[in-house]
């Protein structure tokens, strides 16, 4: 990429949580430090789940607005923040609609992108998407995207961000994952999800059977019967 030097995953959180909310709530933005926690922290549509605290995000915008990709202002009782991507990187904001999912949901395809960009800005179809990470992937100053080897059983190739520097070698697949993958990508937040669905109909089942023993019991008849 550029000679920025390499993100961590809160700083790419937190430049992401502003540059979607520039798009999608701008009457909100600039951003307070209370707005920007809520926003890192969110439980959908973030990949993966943090728990940030106060003062870990302070110190990610303290650290972004030194490399100038953040911007604080004052004003009434708390200081605001905003996004200086387009100034630092030179890019469109098609790109930064782009950049932005990719730093809040992890690698996607381009009709994930297409899907997820959606509030930030209409591409006009799959190619479109594919265009601009093209573009972003021969950028003259470096590299901003790189598009990664397809999964076993997957239909496309995901595409991630580059400003946390060259992503981990993903794991192998374990056998039976293609099967999974062929008919759909599942990604870990929604097998979190499902986790946490299950959990919660096993916790309903275990009260269910509590209560049908205690009426059970109160009529002086068996379960069985």
């Amino acid at each position: 990429m550029s000679s920025l030097r390499p993100l961590s995953l809160l700083e790419t959180r937190v430049l992401g949580v502003l540059a979607e909310k520039q798009r999608t709530v701008p009457d909100s933005y600039p951003l307070t430090l209370n707005s920007i926690v809520a926003g890192c922290n969110q439980k959908t549509s973030r990949q993966p789940i943090l728990e940030a605290t106060d003062a870990e995000v302070q110190a990610a915008v303290d650290s972004l607005k030194a490399l100038s990709l953040v911007t604080e202002t004052s004003g009434g009782r708390a200081f605001r923040y905003a996004h200086n991507i387009d100034g630092v990187l030179r890019i469109p904001s098609q790109s930064i609609a782009l950049l932005t999912v990719l730093m809040l949901r992890g690698p996607q395809t381009p009709g994930e992108l297409r899907i997820a960009c959606d509030r930030m800005h209409n591409f006009a179809d799959i190619s479109s998407v594919e265009a601009f990470l093209d573009e972003l992937a021969a950028r003259p100053a470096g590299s901003l995207v790189v598009k990664l080897p397809r999964l076993p059983g997957a239909r496309e190739s995901r595409w991630t961000h580059l400003l946390s520097g060259t992503p981990a070698e993903e794991a192998p697949s374990p056998p039976g994952h293609a099967a999974l993958t062929a008919g759909a990508e599942v990604s870990l937040g929604e097998v979190a999800a499902l986790k946490a669905h299950v959990a919660q109909l096993e916790a309903e089942l275990a009260r269910m059977k509590t209560l049908v023993a205690r009426i059970c019991s109160e009529l002086g008849m068996s379960e069985a019967s």
